[in-house]
């Protein structure tokens, strides 16, 4: 168990507490911030999500400087972005923060990604993430952290940017499942 891994289980750990703050039953309140009436939970939230969402960045830049890339690091790290992204997606869509068939198509992506990994897995292939998946991943949480902060800054210039991203987030993931099948279709044509 090396620090990249260790840094991916505490992303893990911070799922529950982040539901667990965005679910809170009791009241902490609002806060007033440019004229965007804000909960408190939604603030805690956001800030627990926006740093677990950063300590991906982290594990990945040392487990690359000090070659600490393992077989369970590669299982962990794309399998905690998703947990993380997926179970904020789906508290939005609860709270009326975000439309469910964007979150659907966002959720399915990454099931079929998922599975077609396992599909090369098997062959044995491992399919790193390419650039245009890691554009895909920091889209969903720039969408997902300004829909948590309730489009805050942007409420000054009434430019709804939280939707917008989550727009921009939406096209990307779906981009970015294309080119992921297009580029490994050979797992389906090679197949008995």
């Amino acid at each position: 168990m090396n620090l990249p891994n260790k840094i991916t289980i505490s992303r893990i750990l911070l799922i529950p507490i982040f539901i667990i703050i965005m679910y809170n039953p009791f009241s902490w309140g609002d806060m007033n911030f440019i004229g965007v009436t804000l909960p408190i939970a939604h603030f805690v939230g956001a800030l627990i999500f926006i740093f677990a969402s950063v300590t991906d960045w982290i594990d990945g830049y040392v487990a690359r400087k000090y070659q600490l890339v393992t077989n369970l690091g590669k299982f962990l790290d794309p399998l905690a972005d998703k947990l993380l992204v997926s179970s904020a997606l789906i508290i939005l869509v609860e709270l009326g923060m975000a439309p469910a068939w964007i979150v659907i198509i966002i959720i399915s992506r990454e099931f079929a990604i998922t599975g077609l990994r396992l599909i090369l897995a098997g062959g044995g292939e491992v399919v790193a993430a390419n650039m245009l998946g890691k554009i895909k991943t920091w889209t969903q949480i720039i969408a997902v952290s300004a829909l948590l902060l309730h489009n805050t800054i942007f409420a000054l210039i009434s430019f709804d940017f939280a939707t917008f991203a989550l727009w921009v987030s939406m096209v990307f993931t779906v981009w970015s499942g294309v080119d992921y099948f297009i580029k490994n279709k050979h797992a389906f044509t090679n197949s008995k």
